[in-house]
């Protein structure tokens, strides 16, 4: 049986061990690591922002290579602008 082996894009819910469930999309993929886009918030505006091009905060969570096999796929994505 071949194990799971993320992908950019793809949407992931992770159900730990511990009781614990994180979903969301795979935002960073590594032979180590990755990281699950878990939410994505809208950065405030104020004098530091006002001309800042990036306009959202996202809330990511690393889930190292051992873990991979609590990760259940759930739908893949064609880029990070498809919903």
């Amino acid at each position: 049986m071949k194990s799971y082996q993320p992908q950019l894009n793809d949407y992931v819910v992770w159900n730990r061990k511990n009781g614990y469930t994180d979903e969301g999309w795979v935002y960073f993929v590594d032979d180590n690591y990755i990281t699950i886009e878990v939410g994505v918030k809208d950065i405030p505006h104020c004098d530091y922002t006002k001309n800042s091009r990036h306009c959202k905060q996202h809330i990511l969570v690393l889930c190292h290579n051992w873990y991979w096999n609590e990760l259940q796929f759930l739908r893949k994505r064609k880029s990070k602008y498809d919903l």
